[in-house]
C-alpha cells in the first residue's frame, strides 16, 4: 500500500491483507532496523495479520519502496511514524521495533503516550552507540559495512548455515537486503543510532506496556543492555532467547514470534 506522508510517498506492508475500514481491529506497527526494510518482518507481520490485527510495517522515509530521503535522527523518525498513524486515520497501535525502529518505538512511547497500546523492543540499546570503524564504513565504503553488520548480527552457529527456512542462508539474504537499500541511508541511519541521547532515566515515564526481547549472543546490543532499559520503566519484562544473534526475526523466527503473540494478544 502507498500512501502520503508528511508530502512523501510512503510504501506500507500490511502482510498480505488490506486494512479494515472503521478500525475494528487492533493495530501493531513493525518498525524496521537501519539498513533494512518492510520485508525483515515477513513472518511476523503476516502472522498478525492473518490473525485478528491490523498490520503496518512501513518502509521507512528512503527505504525500500519510500520516497524521499532518510530522516536524520530518531525523533525525526518516530514523529513520522505518529505522522503515517495519522494519514491513515489510526487511534492507536502498539509498536514493534528492532535495533533502530526500536529507538524509534521507544521515542514515539515517550513523545506521544497516547497513542501507543503497547511497545515491543527487539535487540534494543540505550544508548546505542556505533564503532568508529562501522560509522566510517557505513559513510563511505557500503560493501565494507554490510560485511561488517553481518559479522556482528548472527550467532556462531548462524555465522555457519543455520536457518529455521530450509534452503535459505542467513548472511546471504541479510546481504542482499542490504544492498538494495539506497547509498547514502545507511551513513544516515548509523549515525542516527550513534547520537541518539536519551537518557535511561527518562524512560520512566513510559506507561505503555513494554516487552524487550534480546538474543543471548547478541554482540550489537547485548541482553544486559535490555536489562537496563526493563530496569528504567516499570512494569516492563524482558525474554531472552538463546543462541541467538541481534537478527533475531531471521535468525529466532519462530520464538520472537511467540514472544510477541504472548505480549500483544
Amino acid at each position: 500500500m502507498d500512501i502520503d506522508v508528511a508530502g512523501r510517498s510512503a510504501y506500507v506492508y500490511t502482510g498480505g491483507r488490506p486494512l479494515a475500514a472503521g478500525g475494528e481491529q487492533p493495530v501493531v506497527m513493525f518498525i524496521h532496523g537501519a539498513q533494512q526494510d518492510h520485508s525483515c518482518w515477513n513472518l511476523q507481520s503476516r502472522w498478525f495479520a492473518h490473525h485478528g490485527f491490523a498490520v503496518l510495517a512501513p518502509d521507512l522515509p528512503g527505504h525500500g519502496r519510500s520516497g524521499g530521503a532518510p530522516l536524520a535522527s530518531i525523533e525525526a523518525l518516530a514523529d513520522w511514524v505518529v505522522a503515517l498513524l495519522d494519514a491513515l486515520g489510526v487511534k492507536k497501535a502498539s509498536f514493534v521495533g528492532h535495533s533502530m525502529g526500536a529507538l524509534v518505538a521507544l521515542e514515539a512511547a515517550v513523545r506521544d503516550p497516547g497513542r501507543i497500546d503497547k511497545v515491543a523492543l527487539i535487540g534494543a540499546a540505550v544508548p546505542m552507540p556505533v564503532s568508529e570503524p562501522l560509522l566510517d564504513a557505513a559513510r563511505h565504503d557500503e560493501a565494507r559495512a554490510v560485511a561488517m553488520i553481518n559479522n556482528f548480527s548472527y550467532s556462531a552457529s548462524g555465522q555457519i548455515g543455520r536457518n529455521a527456512v530450509p534452503g535459505l542462508w542467513l548472511l546471504g539474504v541479510n546481504q542482499r537486503l542490504m544492498e538494495r537499500q539506497q547509498p547514502g541511508v545507511f551513513g544516515v541511519d548509523m549515525s542516527a543510532c550513534n547520537a541518539y541521547a536519551r537518557s535511561l532515566d527518562s524512560l520512566a515515564a513510559i506507561a505503555a506496556p513494554l516487552l524487550a526481547i534480546a538474543g543471548s549472543q547478541d554482540r550489537m546490543t547485548p541482553p544486559k543492555a535490555a536489562k537496563a532499559i526493563v530496569a528504567a520503566i516499570p512494569g516492563a519484562r524482558l525474554t531472552v532467547i538463546p543462541g541467538s544473534g541481534h537478527a533475531l526475526m531471521a535468525e529466532a523466527p519462530d520464538a520472537v514470534l511467540d514472544s510477541l503473540w504472548d505480549f500483544l494478544v
